[in-house]
């Protein structure tokens, strides 16, 4: 077409010189409003999982060692290891049935399913007098939290490319909050009876002395259970029609309606058809077992001591440093995410995360040697070396968690490029068994190969920093390729998804 073509006026259509001018002119397109309502049902049903996870931590032992199982106290540790590890084995189980399960019922009944029965679960467990109910009463919360993939889901359902930079953020800090939280309910209210006699010297706290901080967590999962049935709307394109419309009317509405036509679900080897989903999955076992494995063995390392290749740190320290990396996420996650996400590509955002992972664990031998400098023949550390090691020990968490934004981005990027919003409840529910496959046997492996490395002295004792710097860059260099399956548009379903809301 010539250039002077495009002032000729067709006067059988008047109006199309002037919706051509109109499609040329740049518009800014206005930030969808998030769904307040719905996004703070999701938290709160997100904050449940590691609140219910981690609570049991502080008295797990002492738990273990009412039930007299042995006289042996280092045996102990070995049934608070498989009462731990229960929890994780049985939600790695159920997280891809529960991710089918609601593209056949919808998102919202399994959530809700889900958080109602491990809040039950977790009431069974404070009230468990044996070995076998105790095991019995976690697996079954293990299996009803794996719906963690469907919440997910939600999340990238009521979310769009102009509202997510504020909401994901926000959702990823309910990870940090609950393992923060979890503990301190435990640790606060076991023995609530002889604790606090005047407000909770009630029998049944004193029958069952666990049971107060079970309660507690249990009361966090209700609160999710009423907040989703009032504010959560259903989020599958195949029901969204009939959308009940509680909560806020500001909010924007799913049933604008029919439901979508052709977002059938797939089937797993469908879906992992879809190179970038494959690419996520295989990157986000990596992930996983890199940030599981660090927060393991940054304790142990920590509380070894300084000849061993330690930090020599009481549990006080160790417990400031744990809550310096819980105020570092939320810093990162309220303040630097949301812009990091307008500003940059996701998939750049990710790999970039993916490739820090070595220089986190790099720093270990660093802080060992400025603890070992400054040492005295007692193994303390000196105190004109407190500041520098402090300042090296904020740095090398600050690197774990711009690592671990790489979680944040993951969501977004399951969700852009899942093969059709049908199928999105799967990809999320096969990334997530990718993750805690990993989690659940990195730290066995982490911690084993720390010990075998300081025991035998293997590398001067840094064999598992030399270890997991390979893995993590590996990691890293794998992570490349979600870059290149993942840096292009998103899939056409998913364009005209969001053209029909």
């Amino acid at each position: 077409m010539a250039p002077n073509d495009e002032a000729v006026h067709d006067e059988a259509d008047p109006f199309l010189p002037d919706s051509h001018a109109e499609s040329q002119t740049p518009s800014k397109t206005l930030p969808t409003p998030l769904p307040i309502g719905q996004l703070a049902a999701l938290c709160t049903v997100r904050l449940v999982d590691p609140i219910v996870f981690t609570q049991l931590f502080p008295y797990v032992n002492d738990f273990i060692s009412d039930l007299h199982l042995t006289d042996d106290p280092s045996r102990i540790g070995f049934y608070s290891g498989l009462v731990e590890s229960s929890f994780a084995i049985s939600q790695l189980c159920s997280i891809y049935l529960w991710a089918k399960l609601s593209d056949v019922i919808g998102r919202k009944p399994v959530i809700l399913l889900g958080t109602l029965g491990t809040a039950m679960a977790t009431l069974g467990f404070g009230l468990s007098k044996s070995l076998a109910g105790i095991l019995f009463a976690r697996s079954l919360g293990g299996l009803f939290s794996g719906n963690l993939a469907v919440i997910h889901s939600v999340l990238g359902e009521i979310t769009d490319s102009t509202n997510q930079a504020r909401a994901i953020p926000i959702y990823a800090l309910m990870w940090p909050i609950g393992s923060v939280v979890g503990p301190l309910i435990g640790g606060t209210f076991s023995h609530a009876a002889s604790k606090y006699p005047d407000l909770l010297g009630y029998a049944i706290f004193e029958k069952y002395p666990y049971f107060f901080p079970c309660l507690g967590s249990a009361i966090i999962a209700f609160v999710g259970v009423l907040l989703g049935l009032v504010c959560l709307k259903e989020t599958l394109p195949s029901k969204r029609k009939g959308n009940n419309a509680k909560c806020t009317s500001s909010e924007p509405s799913l049933d604008t309606g029919p439901p979508i036509p052709g977002h059938k679900t797939m089937s797993l080897k469908e879906v992992l058809a879809c190179p970038a989903i494959s690419s996520l999955v295989s990157s986000g076992f990596s992930l996983s077992f890199v940030y599981t494995s660090f927060d393991v063995v940054f304790v142990l390392f920590c509380y070894s001591a300084v000849q061993s290749g330690g930090l020599a740190f009481s549990d006080s320290k160790i417990g400031w440093s744990l809550a310096i990396a819980g105020w570092l996420s939320s810093i990162l996650q309220l303040f630097f995410m949301p812009y990091l996400l307008r500003k940059f590509e996701c998939a750049k955002m990710y790999v970039f995360s993916m490739s820090v992972w070595p220089f986190v664990f790099f720093c270990f031998p660093f802080l060992n040697l400025i603890a070992y400098w400054g040492s005295a023949e007692d193994g303390k550390v000196d105190a004109k070396i407190v500041v520098i090691l402090w300042v090296g020990i904020a740095i090398t968490l600050g690197l774990s968690k711009i690592g671990s934004l790489a979680y944040s981005t993951s969501i977004i990027l399951v969700k852009e490029h899942a093969p059709n919003p049908g199928a999105l409840s799967q990809a999320n529910g096969i990334v997530q068994f990718a993750m805690c496959s990993a989690r659940s046997f990195a730290p066995f492996f982490v911690s084993s190969l720390f010990a075998l490395s300081i025991d035998n002295k293997l590398l001067w004792g840094y064999l598992w920093i030399f270890v997991m710097v390979s893995i993590s860059a590996l990691s890293g260099i794998s992570a490349r390729r979600v870059l290149w399956h993942c840096g292009g548009q998103p899939p056409e379903e998913w364009q005209m998804s969001r053209r029909h809301l």
